[in-house]
């Protein structure tokens, strides 16, 4: 008797410095391609009117964070504006094991300790601007950043440069058409 085994999901992660057009790119790759889902992360920020448990985030109290925090429940989790957010490592791979492919938008270091924790289902890619003079046009037309708004993003954006080497594949996004039909392509390739 043939026991055949049941297909893992695969977790597709993009990171990249802001205003790469990482969040266009996995917009239109979910368009395209059925059967995948955007992660879901946790949050202690409080629900808003709309939101739906385990569809916009997993709701947690700061207490139930801290403990899954301590207990190593997250594959990265951040703080910002008054409220924890993070990855569920549980629910990662609950993902795996019923076959569901999942899309991350991750910072540099999150999806590096993804890589390192599901490196067979993994693949990391990393976005870059044709250059940082490019990247901070690009933050100027959106006309939503203030000089030090804008001066921390550009700084942030050179240290995220540093780790794009570590990734299974960079993209320069130098035209948004074609980057979206190379990324769709090897995601295409990798659920394969």
């Amino acid at each position: 008797m043939v026991v055949e085994r049941k297909r893992q999901g695969k977790l597709i992660v993009f990171s990249a410095p802001s205003g790469t057009g990482k969040s266009t790119i996995a917009k239109q790759l979910l368009e395209r391609i059925q059967g995948i889902r955007f992660s879901v992360s946790a949050t202690t920020r409080e629900k808003r009117v709309g939101e739906v448990e385990g569809i916009n985030y997993y709701f947690l109290s700061r207490e139930e964070f801290e403990e899954k925090i301590r207990s190593g429940g997250f594959i990265e989790h951040e703080y910002f504006f008054g409220n924890h957010y993070g990855t569920l490592l549980d629910k990662t791979g609950e993902a795996i094991e019923s076959g569901t492919h999942l899309l991350f938008d991750l910072d540099v270091k999150g999806a590096l300790n993804l890589k390192r924790l599901f490196p067979e289902n993994s693949l990391l890619l990393f976005f870059k601007p044709p250059s940082l003079e490019v990247l901070e046009a690009r933050l100027k037309g959106r006309e939503s950043e203030d000089e030090e708004s804008l001066k921390l993003r550009l700084e942030r954006a050179s240290l995220e440069l540093e780790y794009a080497d570590r990734f299974d594949e960079v993209i320069v996004n130098d035209n948004l058409a074609l980057t979206v039909d190379l990324v769709t392509e090897k995601v295409r390739t990798f659920l394969l």
